[in-house]
C-alpha cells in the first residue's frame, strides 16, 4: 500500500498507540496533523481555496482519519470534518473509535455509526486492526460503500483459559499448585506474592513483578504501581522452600515510574508484549478480569546471561494470567467485605464483632508476655433527651462527633468500637488498672467540655459514665472482661453518672476529682504498664 493517510489530532490529545502501530505494521505512511483553533482554521481554509490546484504539494492522501472517543465534543468533531473538507476535498473521511478501558468509558456517550456517516464520515472502524483492510478497499474501488472487515476478539473464556497443549508434567503440577494457592487469599499483596512464587517455579527470570493499574482522572492518567517483586535471589530461596504458598510480608522495592515500556503497552490494551529494552528481555502480560485491565505481570531477563522468553513460556504466562487476575480482584472484594463486616455504618468505628476478635488476640498476647489489657465501657448519660428534643438525625450526628472525640484521646494502638446504641468500648493493650483509670478520666473530661453541634450549629453538652476492668486482675477471658467493665459502668450510672468506676470495687475516681497528670501528656503517648 504505497499511498499515505492523514491522521487528524487535537493539540491536547495524542493519537492512540494501537492506531499508529496498526498502520505501521500494514506499511501505511501516516502524516499526523494537529487541529488549530477555529479562527486560524478559517483563515488557512481561505488560503487553501485561493491556491490553484497545480500548486498542491504532492498527491492527495488515500484517506483522512479521525479518532472518535466516547463523550466526543461536537464542536471539535465539526472542526475536524470542516478541516478535512477544506484541505482534502473528495478524500474519504474515516472515523476510528478509541476504546477506553474500565472506568474510563463509564457514563460517556458514544456516537452511533448512522450519526457519524450523516456528519460526513464514509466509514467507521471500531478497531484499529480494521483500518488496513478498509484502506485496501478504498485503494481498490475508489468510491462506493465500504464493507467493514470483521475482527474477532480472542475470547477471554474457554480455550484461552486452558494451559498449552504441550507442557511438562512438573510444570503442570506447578501450575495447578499456583492456581490452588490463590483460591482463598484475602489480601491483595499476599495474592500477588504467591502468584510470583508460583510463576518463578514455571518460567525462569531474573526478576518478576506485578503492577496494578491505579484509577486516576483523565483518559491518559494511568498510573502503574508495583505491589510485588521477586528477584533471582528470592527465586532461588523459594525453590528450596516447601512453604512458598504461605503468607508474605515483603513489599515491592520498585518506585513509581520504574515500569518498562512493555508494561505500559500491555496496560494500554496492546496485549501480551515481548521485547528487548535497555539490555533486558522483557515479557509483559496484562491481567484482565472481565473487561478491565487490572494490572500487568512483568518478567525480566538480562541479555548478557539469558535468552529471550520462548513462545511456549509466553503462552503459559498468558494462560495463568486469568486466574491470577481473578485472585487479585477477589482479594480486593474479600478485604472490602471483611472491612465492612467489622465497621459500624454510622460512626465508622469498629463494631462489636471486631472488638471481640481484637480483645481475644490481645488477651492471648498478654498471657504470653505477662502483660495487662484494659477495657473501658462507656455509656452516654441521658442521650435519649437529645433524640427526643432534636430528633434522631441530630442524635446520629452527635454519635459521629462522639466517635471523633474518643479517637482523638487514645493511642493509635488502642481500639475503639461502638458496642451498640450510645455505648462505646475502648480496649487499651499493655495497660494496667491505674493507667486505664487515668485514660478513662481524660476521655470523660473531654466529653463533658465538648460542644456538640448535631450538624445544625447547636451547642449541646453531654456526659458519660465509665466502667473500667483489666485482664488478668478482674477477668480471665474476653467475655468476662467486657462483662466486668459493663457492670462497673452501671455502678457509675447509679453513682449520679458522669464518673468512672472500677470492676470489683478496687477504686473509684469521681467527676469532682482534679485532672490527672496524664491529661497534659500527648494523646498518642503510650501509658506505662501496671501489673
Amino acid at each position: 500500500m504505497a499511498s499515505h493517510v492523514v491522521l487528524l489530532t487535537h493539540a491536547h490529545e495524542a493519537p492512540a498507540y494501537e492506531l499508529i502501530e496498526a498502520l505501521r505494521v500494514a506499511g501505511v505512511k501516516t502524516l499526523i496533523e494537529g487541529l488549530r483553533d477555529g479562527e486560524v482554521e478559517g483563515r488557512l481554509a481561505l488560503e487553501q481555496e485561493s491556491q490553484p490546484t497545480s500548486e498542491a504539494l504532492g498527491p492527495p492522501p488515500l484517506a483522512v482519519l479521525y479518532e472518535v472517543v466516547p463523550g466526543e465534543d461536537m464542536v471539535e468533531l465539526h472542526t475536524a470534518i470542516d478541516h478535512a473538507r477544506a484541505f482534502w476535498p473528495g478524500v474519504p473521511l474515516i472515523a476510528c473509535r478509541r476504546n477506553l478501558h474500565g472506568f474510563q468509558s463509564l457514563n460517556l456517550r458514544s456516537l452511533d455509526g448512522t450519526t457519524l456517516k450523516r456528519l460526513g464520515f464514509r466509514a467507521i472502524a471500531d478497531k484499529a486492526a480494521q483500518l488496513p483492510a478498509l484502506l485496501r478497499e478504498i485503494e481498490g474501488q475508489g468510491s462506493g460503500d465500504l464493507r467493514l472487515p470483521i475482527i474477532v476478539d480472542r475470547p477471554i473464556s474457554g480455550g484461552s483459559l486452558l494451559l498449552p497443549k504441550r507442557i511438562k508434567s512438573s510444570n503442570l503440577r506447578a501450575a495447578f499448585d499456583l492456581v490452588s494457592s490463590l483460591h482463598f487469599i484475602g489480601d491483595q499483596n499476599d495474592a500477588a506474592n504467591s502468584a510470583l512464587d508460583g510463576l518463578a517455579q514455571l518460567v525462569r527470570a531474573d526478576r518478576w513483578a506485578i503492577y496494578l493499574v491505579a484509577e486516576t482522572k483523565g483518559f491518559d492518567g494511568t498510573t502503574l504501581e508495583a505491589i510485588a517483586t521477586k528477584t533471582a535471589d528470592h527465586i532461588d530461596e523459594a525453590e528450596n522452600d516447601e512453604n512458598w504458598r504461605g503468607p508474605h510480608s515483603a513489599e515491592s522495592g520498585l518506585p513509581l515510574g520504574s515500569e518498562s515500556r512493555a508494561v505500559k503497552l500491555a496496560a494500554a490494551g496492546m496485549g501480551t508484549i515481548r521485547r528487548k529494552e535497555r539490555g533486558h528481555f522483557i515479557v509483559a502480560v496484562p491481567l484482565i478480569c472481565g473487561e478491565r485491565i487490572l494490572g500487568v505481570i512483568e518478567g525480566v531477563r538480562d541479555t548478557a546471561t539469558g535468552r529471550n522468553f520462548k513462545q511456549s513460556e509466553v503462552s503459559l504466562l498468558d494462560s495463568l494470567s486469568h486466574p491470577i487476575a481473578s485472585a487479585l480482584a477477589n482479594a480486593v472484594r474479600i478485604a472490602e467485605a471483611e472491612r465492612l463486616s467489622q465497621t459500624d455504618d454510622l460512626t465508622k468505628l469498629h463494631n462489636a464483632r471486631y472488638m471481640r476478635q481484637f480483645l481475644l488476640n490481645e488477651i492471648r498476647r498478654a498471657r504470653r508476655y505477662g502483660s495487662s489489657v484494659a477495657a473501658l465501657f462507656l455509656d452516654l448519660d441521658d442521650f435519649k433527651r437529645i433524640n427526643d428534643e432534636h430528633g434522631h438525625l441530630v442524635g446520629s450526628h452527635v454519635l459521629m462527633e462522639m466517635a471523633g472525640v474518643i479517637l482523638s484521646t487514645v493511642r493509635d494502638t488502642d481500639a475503639v468500637a461502638r458496642y451498640g446504641g450510645d455505648e462505646f468500648v475502648v480496649v487499651l493493650p499493655d495497660t494496667g488498672t491505674e493507667m486505664a483509670g487515668l485514660v478513662a478520666e481524660r476521655i470523660r473530661q473531654k466529653i463533658s467540655r465538648y460542644q456538640f453541634t448535631g450538624g445544625r450549629r447547636l451547642q449541646l453538652t453531654l456526659t458519660a459514665s465509665f466502667g473500667v476492668a483489666t485482664f488478668p486482675l478482674h477477668a480471665s477471658s474476653p467475655q468476662q472482661l467486657i462483662a466486668c467493665a459493663d457492670t462497673a459502668m452501671y455502678e457509675a450510672k447509679a453513682a449520679n453518672k458522669n464518673c468512672v468506676r472500677f470492676a470489683g470495687g478496687v477504686s473509684t475516681r469521681e467527676s469532682t476529682h482534679p485532672e490527672p497528670p496524664v491529661d497534659t501528656a500527648e494523646p498518642d503517648a503510650k501509658p506505662e504498664t501496671v501489673n
